[in-house]
């Protein structure tokens, strides 16, 4: 801890708390010391986890992005019969309050970098999705000059098989990656890059 003209710089969490005690302006890393301390004290008290956990599990929000013949699946998820919602899967319009991203079939490359850029705006922590046998290894147009695999430009969470899948076997794969999240979500992980591809 260094003092210059009433001004003192931080360096620890403690620093931090007892600064204003003694009337100096806080100067320094101060967002990137408390960011640092809030994902600290998310990742290690096993409540806070558990609770946030619990709340990214129960708000997976699919972002509208049909792209093959898959999405009419995705549509009877969605609808009274199995009515996804109560899972707490519920379809936005907009990317930027999307959380999870579902591949629906066949992905050309130019739907890819479509794909990549809404992946992109989508905040974090972020999930994907690929149904459906072309969005595995390219189904019918397995040969295809112009189809892109999901998982060559995306971090492909869980894979569904089928041509086309139930939505029984959608409802399975988010059933699949809620276990995922409440059992190995940590957000300091998250933040350094190291919840992709696992």
């Amino acid at each position: 801890m260094g003092v210059e003209k009433g001004k003192i710089l931080i360096d620890t969490f403690e620093e931090l708390c007892r600064a204003p005690e003694k009337g100096r302006i806080l100067v320094g890393r101060v967002e990137e010391l408390l960011r640092t301390e809030i994902i600290y004290l998310v990742d290690n008290i096993d409540l806070v986890k558990k609770l946030r956990n619990w709340g990214i599990t129960f708000s997976l929000w699919p972002v509208h992005f049909t792209t093959s013949c898959c999405g009419c699946e995705i549509g009877a998820t969605s609808g009274p019969r199995f009515d996804a919602e109560r899972f707490g899967v519920l379809p936005f319009f907009s990317p930027r309050q999307c959380n999870l991203l579902i591949i629906e079939g066949t992905l050309t490359r130019k739907m890819g970098k479509a794909a990549r850029i809404v992946f992109e705006q989508m905040p974090e922590p972020k999930f994907v999705i690929a149904m459906g046998a072309c969005a595995l290894d390219g189904g019918i147009f397995w040969n295809s000059y112009n189809i892109v695999r999901p998982h060559e430009i995306l971090p492909v969470d869980i894979f569904i098989p089928g041509c086309p899948p139930r939505p029984e076997a959608v409802i399975q794969s988010v059933f699949m990656l809620q276990d995922k999240i409440k059992r190995r979500l940590n957000i300091g992980e998250w933040n350094q890059g190291q919840w992709t591809n696992r």
